[in-house]
């Protein structure tokens, strides 16, 4: 009865790095807002790219653990 009642600790590791890219994805998100208005293509491409790239992690990461 207790076997079928243990808690896998893998993902528990895992959660505060996921916390970590879905935060810097709005981070980012947020950022490239910004820079759309200010119209600063340089900082446009680069934070669009930024939380692109957060969210994948965080995404990619979530169903692997």
């Amino acid at each position: 009865m207790m076997a079928s009642m243990e808690v896998s600790r893998e993902g528990i590791g895992m959660s505060p790095i996921l916390i970590l890219f879905i935060v810097l994805c709005f981070y980012f998100t947020f950022i490239f807002f910004e820079a759309l208005r200010k119209g600063d293509e340089r900082i446009i491409k680069q934070s669009k790219f930024a939380a692109i790239i957060c969210m994948a992690i965080a995404l990619i990461n979530g169903t692997i653990y």
